[in-house]
């Protein structure tokens, strides 16, 4: 993979396994984290879809907070022990190996999970 023509955000998140800050991400293509537009959140890197705006929600956290993937299979979920002292689940695009952020047991029904997702790891195609 080449992080060749990413912005620094992007490059940091999905090759370096950042974070970007709370309250300030936007899509590769300018699209901001909490943008209510109809579409499809797809891989910045290799644009797989990954999210839909339908399953997308306000989380209160600061990030895109998605309460289900539109295809498990284009995701893969990982245990991540890089932060001290906690156990988190990393999620990657299946195609790319790209990082894109972590989910959490603490989301809405149907799923009651969370994919909290740095925008900068994403396109948004509406």
């Amino acid at each position: 993979r080449q992080s060749k023509g990413y912005g620094e955000i992007t490059k940091r998140v999905v090759f370096s396994h950042g974070t970007e800050m709370a309250f300030t991400g936007k899509t590769v293509d300018g699209t901001s984290y909490d943008s209510k537009e109809q579409g499809t959140y797809v891989c910045a890197v290799g644009g797989l879809p990954l999210f839909s705006s339908e399953h997308k929600y306000d989380s209160g956290t600061g990030w895109p907070s998605f309460f289900q993937p539109v295809d498990p299979d284009h995701v893969i979920e990982r245990i991540d022990t890089s932060a001290a002292g906690m156990t988190r689940v990393e999620v990657l695009c299946a195609r790319t190996g790209a990082h894109l952020g972590h989910v959490f047991p603490d989301g809405p029904e149907p799923t009651g999970k969370r994919y909290c997702i740095n925008a900068a790891a994403l396109k948004f195609v509406p």
